[in-house]
């Protein structure tokens, strides 16, 4: 077994590490004092249009990609510990690197799905950084852990379709660049198989018809780095029928295409955010005293940060052999790596992130240390692209059908 990273791999890292460490980590605190002085909230401040413009000039864009014609070309084992590297800085180098969600996830539909009009209408101005996207499904009247529950009703009449529905915790979709949505609906709401009832069509922010309602906050965070997280109401939002992506009935396929990458790339980078909680934890205990003696002295301290270390040594390794298994056999073949690190990472990285929050005392909750909202983002990652229970549930049928 060779665990060692190929020669591309390793330049793309240190390239990588060089970039965080001379431009992405020194934005941290210019980027909230910028965002402060914004006229809107959701706009870029300006040193993240910097930070792209260098990305882009080192050639490190659009990494998620695995089609050499419109990304890296990099296979997923080969992306997984650049992405680790982003998710230590979650609020910035994925934006950076246009490698964020949910823009890569539409861009993997378009590249996937979509013709030739609709890449060259929505997939280009998106590989290049010009637009955001956002990608409609959840809604808030039904379980949408159930992605067969979906009400958005998306009817023909002619040569057009016609959406109506309400969604929330739409990411991206308070972004000013937004300027599409994929909007997943039932084109055939009676038909016999539940999950070809479903269809997906692009339907551009300003069609009469689409109202960005409100923004949704996360823990009391509005995420505005990642353009926030909308409800949206479509009322009779008319689109053409060449809007349609793939074909009717398509929809529950093509979700699912969407999440398998998106959930490897969630864990990827929720392993970066758990190396900069212990890097925190460590500087901390080094830094500190209490009754007597250093932080980095006492018992219960050097357990958490021996736990965190085996914890993310155990999860680099499995996501490292999903990505492989992606690679090799593909995501179907994939499936119950994909659904265990989906499982098991936001599950210990929130553990990591609490005890790095403790071991900060109130600095830990506070906006002057990353962990507050680093915590927010990991926790949310065990409802977002399916809740735990979902996955386990799945997972489990699959293991018991071996001795049925």
């Amino acid at each position: 077994m060779d665990f060692a990273f190929d020669a591309r791999t390793e330049e793309l890292r240190a390239r990588l590490l060089a970039f965080m460490d001379e431009h992405v980590y020194p934005a941290e605190q210019v980027a909230h004092e910028q965002r402060e002085r914004l006229s809107s909230p959701w706009e870029n401040p300006p040193v993240v249009e910097e930070l792209k413009a260098e990305a882009r000039r080192q050639g490190l864009w659009n990494l998620f990609l695995p089609d050499a014609e419109y990304g890296a070309g990099l296979t997923n084992l080969q992306y997984a510990p650049l992405a680790e590297i982003t998710g230590r800085s979650p609020q910035l180098a994925p934006t950076a690197t246009n490698c964020a969600a949910p823009d890569t996830g539409n861009m993997e539909v378009l590249a996937q799905f979509g013709d030739e009009r609709q890449k060259k209408q929505w997939l280009e101005p998106l590989l290049g950084g010009e637009i955001r996207s956002a990608f409609a499904m959840t809604e808030p009247d039904v379980a949408s852990s159930d992605a067969t529950n979906i009400t958005t009703h998306i009817r023909r009449e002619g040569d057009e379709y016609v959406v109506s529905g309400r969604k929330w915790y739409i990411s991206g979709a308070m972004h000013p660049d937004c300027t599409i949505f994929i909007v997943m609906g039932k084109t055939d709401p009676d038909g016999p198989d539940i999950r070809r009832q479903q269809s997906m069509v692009l339907v551009p922010r300003d069609t009469p018809g689409v109202t960005v309602k409100r923004a949704m906050r996360v823990f009391g965070y509005e995420d505005h780095y990642h353009g926030g997280h909308a409800e949206v109401i479509f009322d009779e939002a008319r689109v053409p029928v060449s809007n349609l992506i793939g074909e009717e009935g398509g929809g529950f396929a093509i979700a699912q295409a969407r999440l398998g990458p998106g959930r490897i790339h969630h864990c990827m980078r929720l392993i970066g955010m758990a190396e900069r909680a212990i890097e925190l934890m460590c500087r901390r205990a080094v830094s500190r005293d209490a009754f007597g003696k250093a932080l980095a002295q006492q018992g219960v301290v050097q357990n958490w940060i021996a736990d965190a270390r085996v914890a993310v040594e155990q999860l680099r390794l499995l996501v490292l052999k999903t990505a492989w298994m992606m690679d090799t056999v593909g995501n179907r073949g994939a499936h119950t790596e994909i659904q265990a690190i989906k499982i098991a990472t936001p599950r210990a990285v929130v553990g990591i992130l609490d005890r790095a929050i403790q071991l900060y005392g109130a600095g830990g909750v506070s906006q002057d240390f990353p962990l507050a909202e680093l915590y927010a983002g990991a926790r949310t990652l065990m409802i977002a692209d399916g809740p735990d229970e979902v996955h386990q549930r799945s997972l489990a049928r699959r293991e018991i059908k071996k001795y049925l």
